[in-house]
């Protein structure tokens, strides 16, 4: 049988979701707990990757097992996980679906604070340039335009294509805080990062929009902005067509 879980993070303090050597990870220490409550070693596939240091305010895993789950998983896994991983729900779904190839659409938001507040340090990006929000909105929908984007892709990226559907992408200015959103049917690594991090350079007029669409057109990541700090950026949602799920508890 296999069996969903769907989950948030705080990943200030993990090396992002996928296990790796010498390195704490989402992944590492789910499987590391569901093992223990299942009295079984469990293996867990995720949704995506997100990098060192990014959040999520869901995120989903798949894993199989011969036997039912318990009912009251969620709480038993929540008791055990710490403050920064929290279990919310867990459905039993086809064979078939998989976490990471039937997702139908992913979105990102990325923070920034234009003043400085340590109750967001953590989850947001200080940034005190003055922008064109216009400019940046304008940038925001010239990516609509393209489906090729290897100038926003990490080098050396194992990605097979470069290419994404995005479906909306658009800045909001709530005052003393920008909030760039982006859902597409794909993202490549470190992609979102790299997209708002070159943006910034259009909203402070160090490029024009004829630019940022050349970069784009170009696909070398070399001639893109920096990618903005991973702290300010969480995945939010993360669809599905749960049509056959059977939610457990």
């Amino acid at each position: 049988m296999r069996f969903v879980g769907e989950i948030q993070y705080d990943g200030t303090d993990f090396h992002g979701w996928q296990i790796q050597p010498n390195a704490r990870s989402v992944q590492e220490l789910v499987e590391e707990k569901l093992s223990m409550i299942l009295n079984a070693k469990t293996s867990v596939m995720g949704c995506g990757r997100t990098d060192t240091g990014v959040h999520a305010k869901q995120f989903f895993l798949h894993f199989d097992r011969e036997e039912p789950i318990p009912t009251d998983l969620a709480f038993r896994m929540n008791q055990v996980c710490g403050s920064a991983v929290s279990f919310q729900n867990f459905w039993s779904v086809p064979e078939e679906m998989h976490v990471r190839f039937s997702a139908i659409s992913r979105t990102y938001r990325y923070y920034i604070r234009r003043k400085k507040d340590p109750f967001a340090a953590r989850y947001s990006y200080l940034f005190k340039p003055e922008l064109d929000l216009t400019l940046l909105q304008q940038a925001a929908e010239i990516l609509r335009n393209y489906s090729e984007f290897g100038a926003f892709c990490k080098s050396h990226a194992s990605s097979k294509t470069n290419t994404c559907v995005i479906f909306l992408a658009n800045w909001q200015d709530n005052g003393d805080e920008l909030v760039f959103e982006i859902k597409a049917d794909r993202f490549l690594r470190n992609m979102v990062r790299a997209i708002v991090g070159t943006i910034l350079q259009v909203g402070q007029h160090k490029m024009d929009l004829s630019e940022f669409a050349g970069i784009i057109e170009g696909g070398n990541r070399s001639n893109a902005g920096d990618s903005a700090p991973a702290h300010g950026l969480f995945l939010e949602e993360v669809e599905y067509d749960k049509t056959n799920w059977e939610l457990i508890g």
